[in-house]
């Protein structure tokens, strides 16, 4: 959430990083909401000032004239009326606010859509093969280690089956990348509840804007995670970190439920595209004026997974326009996949500076006794499943329809080759 103080002092900035993002936000309407709350307070607060100064008096001993009596009955309806203005108002206002998303940062390039990403650079070598590479669902089926039909007989379409050395290879992704995170890049490992209250879901950001592509048990109002991200902001709403607290650092590995509403017709082949996936997620709880430095970290760290597992990934950074709701920058890598002949996003690495943060209420001091500040918050894929498991079938594919483990799984695995 942006701040109201930011949006009073200065509205041209919030206007124009609006703009660039192609939003059409409210900015009068919530000025004028802003004036009339002020003032609002200001007439509550004169009255309470009367209303006070005559109870004073009242108190050593003077006489309590009816109409005294009766004007004071009339100020507290009236201080009463006006606390009830005061409340609708700060509803309003936040129902605004809570629907505008952060701003882009002044390096983000500007865009109209994805096209307008920018490749910021490619490594590895493409693979070649001196034969015809396969995309993954054939390979999958062929190896019978994805089943797509029995999947939809199980949940209905883009949903899949894992099987045997299939289900194997991803659990071994899963345990390589979180040792990786937690024993080599310092993050503190969690397990985190896959269903989220209202309240949860409302301070990471995901509520409103994304209430129609999440999964909702009406019933006990939970939400079931789009992804770890959402857990890891809750876990600190309403603190005050200590000094000398940050940053902080964590992963944590969560299957993730997706609608993917805003997809009907993309991907609709093998598992690119899916309502239910795997994903490690990295996050980090920062001060604001390291936010930057701990994206790159953070970027390398995904990147470290790509360049163990072999993958050739590219880094690209995203335009105003596809920026998501809560970041201010952000960075995707794309893993080159040979058998769909395509780049597919294995990783969104972002800052939400302190967006996340004032919605959730995280604050740190600086130093023992100094006024609170909103943290900043890091978060990005390390890596995201199954996109990740397509690249290694289809770029560890081999002639005779076997497919190569990649050397750093072998030991989670137990076996060489998927057969």
């Amino acid at each position: 959430m942006i701040s109201i103080e930011l949006i009073r002092n200065d509205p041209v900035k919030v206007r124009d990083a609006m703009s660039r993002r192609g939003e059409d936000v409210p900015i009068d309407q919530i000025l004028e909401l802003d004036t009339r709350r002020r003032a609002t307070i200001s007439q509550a607060d004169e009255l309470r000032s009367r209303r006070n100064t005559v109870s004073r008096e009242l108190g050593h001993g003077k006489e309590r004239p009816p109409e005294l009596i009766e004007e004071m009955r009339e100020v507290g309806a009236k201080i009463r009326t006006l606390e009830e203005t005061i409340r609708s108002v700060d509803e309003e206002i936040n129902s605004l606010l809570l629907n505008i998303p952060n701003l882009p940062q002044d390096d983000v390039p500007l865009g109209e859509d994805e096209t307008d990403n920018v490749v910021v650079k490619t490594v590895g070598e493409i693979p070649s093969f001196d034969f015809e590479p396969l995309p993954h669902w054939e390979l999958g089926e062929k190896l019978d280690i994805i089943d797509f039909e029995r999947g939809v007989k199980l949940a209905g379409s883009r949903f899949f089956v894992l099987k045997g050395k299939g289900a194997r290879l991803q659990r071994a992704l899963i345990s390589w990348m979180i040792d990786k995170h937690s024993l080599e890049h310092g993050y503190d490992e969690l397990y985190l509840p896959y269903m989220l209250t209202r309240e949860s879901a409302i301070a990471n950001s995901n509520l409103p804007k994304y209430a129609d592509t999440m999964y909702h048990d009406e019933e006990d109002d939970l939400w079931m995670l789009p992804t770890a991200e959402m857990g890891i902001t809750n876990l600190h709403r309403d603190e005050i970190l200590a000094p000398d607290t940050l940053p902080v650092h964590y992963v944590a590995h969560t299957p993730c439920f997706r609608r993917e509403k805003a997809a009907a017709g993309r991907d609709t082949r093998g598992i690119k595209r899916v309502h239910q996936f795997e994903k490690v997620e990295m996050y980090q709880f920062v001060k604001p004026e390291q936010s930057n430095e701990a994206l790159e970290q953070l970027i390398s760290h995904a990147e470290n997974i790509c360049t163990g597992l072999g993958l050739p990934y590219r880094l690209l950074q995203l335009c105003t326009a596809d920026l998501g709701f809560q970041s201010s920058k952000t960075f995707d890598l794309e893993a080159w996949a040979a058998g769909c002949r395509e780049w597919l996003e294995v990783s969104s690495c972002s800052n939400c500076t302190d967006f996340q943060a004032r919605r959730a209420s995280i604050r740190y001091r600086p130093e023992a006794g100094a006024r609170p500040r909103f943290v900043h918050t890091i978060n990005g894929s390390g890596l995201a499943l199954p996109r990740t498991m397509i690249a290694i079938l289809e770029n560890y594919q081999q002639a005779d329809g076997t497919v190569a483990v990649p050397e750093v799984l072998r030991r989670y695995t137990a076996f060489d080759v998927i057969d």
